[in-house]
C-alpha cells in the first residue's frame, strides 16, 4: 500500500469538486477509446474525475454514514466504475462490495489485472490483503453500496442532469407503463430510451435486461450514453430492489410513477411495510413530479400536498366511459386537471391497463407534453409477454402473460373470463428460490377462476421443481370442484391446454412472459413461452 497517510473528507469544506483534465494515469489525453469490450454499455469518452471529488461528492451525498477516508494517492483520476471485477476497464473504480456469501475485496486482485486504478470498499474490504496490497487508492466507507451510484453519476457526468428520467415502481404494472410512456414521449417528438425488465432500448438498439433496473454503475453509464446519443427522455422501471439496494442512488428522476402495491418479493423485504417503504423511497424527494395511482391503500399514504393522482374517482386524472372491444382495445375518455376531456384507445385488455394508460399520460404531461398529442402513442403499444396473444389460425384466444404474483394472476384471469363465454384454460408454476407463501394462494386462484388448470414448473432454480408443483397444488385441490392436473414439462402442459381448447375458449399460459430461458438449476434451458405455445397451436397440441 502506498505510504500516502489516510485522508478524511468529513466536513463541509473538503477539496473543490469537479472534473480534471488528464487520463487515469496522469497523463494529459482525457477520456475513454470507443469500447471493444462486452458487459454493460458505457458512453464513448469520460473525462476524467480526481479522487478527492470522488469523496466529496459521496461524503455530501451520504453525509450520516461518517467520513470518507482516502488510503493513497488521493490525486489519481478515474474513467469508470464498476462493481463487477470481471467487467472493469482500463481506468475504472472497482467497488468491492460485502456480499452474502463473499466479500467483492476478495477480487480486487482481478479487477486491478483488468486496470482498475481505485477501489470502493468498506472497512472489513479495506483489511482485505488483495485490496491493502493492491498499491493503488482506496475510497473507506461505511456504506460502498449506497456510496457507488453517487460517485458513478460524477464519474459519467451526473447524466441525469442532461436527460429527463421517468421512473415508474409498483408491483405490477411496471413494464406495460413504461412501455406506453415511451410511446406517447416519442409520439410527441421527445428521443427516447427504455430501462427494464424486458429489454432496454436505445436509439432502435434492443438490449438484454439481467435486472429489472440495472447496478448503479451500470445504469448511470448507460444514461449517460443515452444522453450522449440524443436521448432526451428516459423511461425506466424502479423496482424495490433498486430502491433498497441503492441502484438508482445518484439519479434525479423528473418524474416518479407509484401503479400499486400487492404482495410479492417477501423473501426479499421483511413484511409489507418494509416492501412499501422500499418503494416509498422514490417519492423521498428525489422525484421532481410524483404521480400516484391512488385507487388503493398504499398509494393513498404517498400522497402529499405536491403529488398528482390518478385512477380513482376523485384522482386528477381518471377515465370514464370505458368499452373493450372483441379484439382486445379498450376505449375511453380521460377527464384531467385544468378540465381536459380526451378521447383515448389502448390495444390492452383489461381495466388494469386502462390505469396504466393514464399514469403513463399523467408522466408524459408532467414533463410539458400536450396530452392530445401523447394520446396518439397508446393506440398502438404492444407489450412483449404482457397480455400478448399469440395467433396461429386458431379458433379460439391464445395468451402469454408474466403474471407470477396472486394479484397479477387474479387480475389476468378476471379479465380474460370477462371477456369470453368459453372456458378459461390455464398453464401456471411458480419459481423457485422466491416467496414461498405466494404459491399455494397463486394455485387457489388458478382453481377458482379457471376450468382447467395445469400446474407445471416455471423457473426452479435451486429448488425441487416436484416441491414448489406440491405446494401450488395444496391451494389449487382446496378448492372444490376444480379440475386441477399437473405435468411438471411445461411445453407439456402448454401441448395440453391447447389439445382441449374448443372454439370460443381461452387458453393462458402465465408466469414467464417475455422470458426466453428456463432456469433450471445452473442451468438456463432455452425456452419462450410465446414459441411454445404458438408451436402447440400449429399441431393441435400434438406432440
Amino acid at each position: 500500500m502506498p505510504a500516502a497517510p489516510p485522508r478524511t473528507f468529513d466536513d463541509a469544506a473538503g477539496p473543490a469538486r469537479g472534473r480534471v483534465g488528464g487520463d487515469a494515469s496522469g497523463g494529459d489525453s482525457g477520456g475513454v477509446p470507443e469500447e471493444t469490450d462486452t458487459g454493460p454499455l458505457r458512453p464513448r469518452r469520460t473525462e476524467p474525475v480526481v479522487i478527492t471529488a470522488l469523496a466529496e461528492r459521496i461524503r455530501s451525498a451520504r453525509p450520516d454514514d461518517g467520513p470518507v477516508e482516502i488510503v493513497g494517492d488521493a490525486g489519481a483520476r478515474v474513467t469508470g466504475a464498476t462493481l463487477r471485477a470481471h467487467e472493469v476497464r482500463p481506468g475504472d473504480l472497482f467497488a468491492a462490495l460485502p456480499g452474502a456469501r463473499a466479500h467483492g475485496a476478495d477480487f480486487a486482485g482481478q479487477a486491478l489485472e483488468r486496470g482498475a486504478v481505485a477501489v470502493l470498499t468498506d472497512t472489513a474490504g479495506a483489511e482485505r490483503a488483495a485490496v491493502k496490497d493492491a498499491g493503488v487508492p482506496v475510497l473507506v466507507h461505511a456504506d460502498p453500496r449506497a456510496a457507488i451510484g453517487p460517485a458513478s453519476a460524477l464519474v459519467y457526468g451526473d447524466p441525469s442532469t442532461r436527460v429527463d428520467v421517468l421512473g415508474v415502481t409498483g408491483t405490477s404494472g411496471k413494464t406495460t407503463t413504461v412501455y406506453l410512456l415511451e410511446a406517447a414521449l416519442a409520439a410527441a417528438g421527445a428521443t427516447t430510451g427504455l430501462i427494464g425488465t424486458v429489454e432496454t432500448r436505445l436509439g432502435g438498439r434492443r438490449l438484454p435486461s439481467a435486472f429489472t433496473t440495472p447496478e448503479a454503475p451500470d445504469l448511470q453509464a448507460l444514461l449517460a450514453r443515452m444522453a450522449d446519443d440524443g436521448a432526451t427522455h428516459v423511461a425506466m422501471e424502479v423496482s424495490s430492489h433498486a430502491l433498497a439496494l441503492g441502484r438508482v442512488a445518484g439519479t434525479r428522476f423528473a418524474v416518479g410513477a407509484f401503479t400499486n402495491l400487492s404482495a410479492e418479493h417477501l423473501d426479499f423485504h421483511a413484511d409489507m411495510e418494509d416492501y412499501f417503504a422500499a418503494k416509498a423511497r422514490l417519492f423521498d424527494g428525489r422525484s421532481q413530479r410524483e404521480i400516484v395511482c391512488v385507487d388503493g391503500p398504499w398509494g393513498r399514504r404517498l400522497v402529499t400536498d405536491r403529488t398528482v393522482t390518478v385512477g380513482a374517482p376523485d384522482a386528477d386524472w381518471r377515465a370514464e366511459d370505458v368499452v373493450a372491444l372483441p379484439d382486445g382495445t379498450q376505449r375511453f375518455t380521460v377527464h384531467g386537471p385544468d378540465g381536459l376531456v380526451l378521447p383515448v384507445a389502448v390495444r390492452l385488455p383489461g381495466a388494469f391497463n386502462v390505469t396504466n394508460a393514464l399514469l403513463a399520460l399523467a408522466c408524459g404531461a408532467a414533463t410539458g407534453y400536450d396530452p392530445a398529442v401523447l394520446a396518439r402513442g397508446l393506440a398502438e403499444v404492444r407489450v412483449p409477454g404482457r397480455m400478448q396473444r399469440v395467433e396461429a389460425g386458431q379458433p379460439f384466444l391464445a395468451v402469454v402473460d408474466y403474471a407470477h404474483k396472486p394479484a397479477a394472476v387474479e387480475a389476468l384471469l378476471e379479465t380474460l373470463r370477462a371477456g369470453t363465454d368459453g372456458r378459461l384454460l390455464t398453464v401456471l408454476g411458480c419459481g423457485g428460490d422466491r416467496d414461498r407463501a405466494k404459491r399455494p394462494v397463486m394455485g387457489r386462484l388458478g382453481a377458482q377462476l379457471s376450468d382447467h388448470l395445469w400446474v407445471t414448473d416455471d423457473n426452479p432454480r435451486s429448488e425441487d421443481p416436484a416441491a414448489i408443483r406440491a405446494e401450488v397444488l395444496a391451494g389449487a385441490r382446496d378448492v372444490a370442484g376444480a379440475v386441477v392436473d399437473e405435468i411438471g414439462d411445461r411445453r407439456a402442459a402448454i401441448a395440453a391446454a391447447v389439445a382441449e381448447a374448443r372454439p370460443g375458449d381461452v387458453v393462458v399460459v402465465a408466469g414467464k412472459g417475455h422470458e426466453t430461458g428456463q432456469q433450471v438449476g445452473d442451468e438456463k434451458l432455452p425456452f419462450s413461452d410465446v414459441e411454445e405455445l404458438e408451436r402447440a397451436l400449429v399441431t393441435g397440441g400434438r406432440p
